[in-house]
């Protein structure tokens, strides 16, 4: 699934070589013909936005974007377990399920960063890419709803991806939330998000010697519904 490929490189921070690369990004989706015509005609579009544009435009767009906040972290457990201890665990049964694929991170990168994420299912086979899709989904919608919110051409990756995946439960409660929730406060906060717990992803080896893997080595949903399920549990 070589879209996936496609689609991860439009999410990653934008480099000389994505620029160069746009009219073979067009074809792979084009000839691959994996996303619904509405969706393609979409992702076409977001492609050719890049064309004609200064490479550092395009970078600077995309940190004011991404990486002023945590509404659009593009973390996926950042939007489930916040800095909880969790999200160690979480990591590292996600990595371990690369790891059992075959699949070596090459990059710094943790392994729920959603670029990364899709490189992996772009190598998956396509059972494989709609299970993990579907447990991802409901991050992936609030991140999409999120996006349409702010009139972001990208949101049409994460409409794609709900083309292939399906929509998850509870949309309608997602889109509700994406749209009432207002400004993303967290540089105005930043001081005391710092003294929060620090969560060290290295550091979560008691974890794995504590708890097992519950159902699937990538188990999602929006922050606001896990901690409403850990709530119930109790």
């Amino acid at each position: 699934m070589l879209t996936l490929k496609v689609l991860s490189v439009l999410l990653s921070y934008p480099e000389a070589e994505t620029l160069l690369a746009l009219d073979e990004m067009a074809m792979v989706v084009e000839q691959e013909n994996l996303l619904l015509n509405e969706h393609k005609k979409l992702v076409l579009a977001l492609i050719d936005s890049y064309r004609g544009t200064d490479l550092i435009d395009v970078q600077e767009a995309y940190v004011a974007l991404f990486d002023r906040g945590r509404f659009l972290s593009l973390h996926i457990f950042e939007h489930v377990h916040g800095e909880s201890r969790d999200r160690g665990q979480a990591m590292v049964n996600l990595l371990q399920k690369y790891e059992s694929c075959g699949f070596e991170m090459a990059t710094h990168e943790l392994p729920d960063y959603i670029p990364l994420f899709l490189e992996f299912l772009a190598q998956q086979e396509s059972t494989e890419v709609i299970q993990l899709l579907q447990d991802a989904m409901p991050v992936l919608s609030l991140l999409g709803a999120r996006l349409k919110e702010r009139g972001s051409r990208a949101s049409a990756i994460f409409d794609a991806l709900a083309g292939i995946a399906g929509e998850p439960d509870g949309l309608e409660d997602i889109c509700r939330q994406a749209s009432t929730e207002g400004e993303d406060d967290t540089l105005t906060n930043m001081d005391a998000l710092w003294e929060e717990e620090a969560v060290s992803f290295m550091g979560a080896e008691e974890a794995c010697n504590s708890q097992t893997v519950a159902i699937s080595p990538l188990f999602i949903m929006p922050r606001e519904q896990y901690l409403t399920a850990q709530n119930r549990s109790l």
